[in-house]
Formats: structure tokens, sequence, C-alpha cells
């Protein structure tokens, strides 16, 4: 079956061993309507390619300042400024960067475009049990496209996972579920205004969808992003154990404790890293967390 269906990829990545069982290929796609403290992926956020500066390879010669006809560049105290605003994301920037410190995240791909770097490793997927996750940016807002790849893997054999927010339309939930082997579900923190100030929406909209995962029956693991000194206290971890719990009992639950390894990728893009003095997860904290979902009888795994 052939597709022209497109979305938008900022990152195809083969070999992966941590987006679901097995080895797996990873296509991230772009668009958030979350706007997470701690995202470590912020080019995934906005719905449009955007070009990026990648300032160890930057020769501070401004020909990008010349070749671009928005006027949309400037060199300032040692940095590449893009007016985002002004950016007609044209490429002739990246064009003409000599050293390459410049490149555009994110491109539109049909679905058959992808599905032939997908299929390269069928034999790893037969072998391992894995097979494709769409991750993000939020699936959701690029439904059509992730359905469809999907559809295409499940007529090859090919296992797949949808890794999400559950922030997003439930229809366009529904759209990709269909198709969907196994589904990695994010929970932060079950207080709305909590939720809202740090991820920048209530969890209103998640928690409908998480229902709608469990009744769906299709496999699910929650994901718990462990972030200090926002959901790392007991009474915080102990309602997330519980609403769990309460929809459905011995669910797996992995813990994925905060890094920083995207924090420089605020730089490339012109955005100022909102965690930048956050202090260090400590390693009773993992423990304590994994303790608490284990008392609430839920199998739980600690990434590392």
């Amino acid at each position: 079956m052939s597709s022209n269906i497109e979305g938008i990829v900022f990152n195809i990545q083969r070999y992966s061993i941590d987006d679901g069982p097995g080895v797996r290929t990873t296509v991230f796609v772009k668009g958030c309507p979350l706007t997470c403290l701690w995202c470590s992926n912020p080019e995934s956020q906005s719905y449009q390619p955007e070009p990026t500066w990648r300032y160890t390879s930057c020769k501070q010669c401004g020909t990008c300042v010349s070749a671009c006809p928005s006027e949309a560049i400037r060199l300032e105290g040692g940095e590449v400024l893009i007016d985002r605003s002004k950016c007609k994301r044209c490429g002739k920037c990246i064009e003409a960067c000599v050293p390459e410190a410049l490149s555009m995240s994110g491109k539109r791909m049909t679905v058959d475009e992808v599905f032939a770097v997908v299929k390269r490793d069928y034999d790893y997927y037969e072998a391992s049990g894995g097979g494709v996750t769409a991750s993000g940016g939020e699936i959701l807002g690029q439904a059509d496209f992730v359905a469809a790849l999907f559809k295409q893997c499940r007529e090859a054999g090919i296992g797949t996972c949808a890794d999400t927010s559950g922030f997003g339309d439930k229809a366009a939930f529904e759209k990709i579920l269909e198709y969907t082997d196994l589904v990695l579900f994010d929970l932060k923190h079950m207080d709305p205004q909590e939720h809202a100030r740090a991820c920048g929406q209530s969890n209103e909209l998640v928690m409908r969808n998480f229902d709608l995962v469990v009744d769906s029956g299709v496999k699910f693991i929650v994901r718990v992003p462990l972030i200090p000194d926002y959901n790392t206290s007991d009474e915080v971890l102990t309602a997330i154990a519980k609403a769990v719990k309460d929809r459905i009992g011995g669910a797996e639950v992995n813990i994925m404790p905060y890094h920083s390894y995207g924090a420089n990728k605020y730089r490339m893009l012109g955005k100022v890293y909102p965690l930048e003095d956050l202090r260090e997860l400590l390693h009773q904290e993992k423990t304590r967390a994994k303790e608490i979902f284990e008392a609430h009888g839920l199998k739980c795994e600690v990434s590392q």
C-alpha cells in the first residue's frame, strides 16, 4: 500500500533501545502543545521546520547575515541571532554556511519516505521483538501521518509503539490506537494547576486520554519523568501511583530521571533553558519513587 500523506519529521533514530522493547527505529515528529520546563527536545516544540545554530562549528564569518533575504539574522556578542518572527525558513542561510553551523530542524516527509527508512532494519525487529516508535513533539498533532505509518508497518509485520503526552484530540488518538501495539504514556503530575505551571496546560485532557488507552485494551506503560522539587515528594508520587492503580492494578511504570542533556539545544534555537539552576536528582529520590509505585502493586523500573 502506498501513502503520500506528509508529516514534519525532525529525526529518525535507528537502532534505538530506549523507546520500547527490542531494537527500534524512532520517528520524531515536530510540534507539541505542551511547554514542559524540562523538555530535552526543544526543537520538537514548533510545528514548522526551523533553523538551528551549532555554535561549536560557527566561524563568525557573517555569510549567513548577508545571505538572508529577510534580514532576520545578525551577529551580536559572538552569537548568531535569528529573528524567528522574520525568518521565512527559506534555507538560504544554511546553503551559504560553509562550516555547516546552520541546519534546518524538521522536514516534510511522506509516509512512504519514512517507511523506506524503517523497513531497512526489519531483521533486527524480528530478532529482538522490536519495531517502530513514533515520538515527538506530540504525535497526536500529526495523527493522520502517524496512523498511516503504523498501518503500513502493521501490514509489513513490524511492531508499533506510540510515545505520547496524552495531550490531544480524542479522535486523533483513536486513529493511532487502531494500529498501535504499545503505548508509552507520560504522567507528570495529578494536580491540574501544577501540571499547567510546569507544562503550560492542565492535565484534564491527559487523564481523559489515559482512560481512553486503558479502556482500549492496547498494552501500555506509564512513564513518569522524575523532576527535582516538582514531583519527587511522597504525596505527589503517591497520587500518580493511586491514579494508575485505581484504573488498572499491576500496570507497568517506568521512571525517567531528570537530566539536562538537551540544555545546549536551547542556545542553538536562541532560547534560554528554563531549568539552568535546577539541582541534580538524588539517588534516594529515584529509589523512593520506585518503592512508592511498587507499594501500590505496580511493576516499576527506573531508566538510566
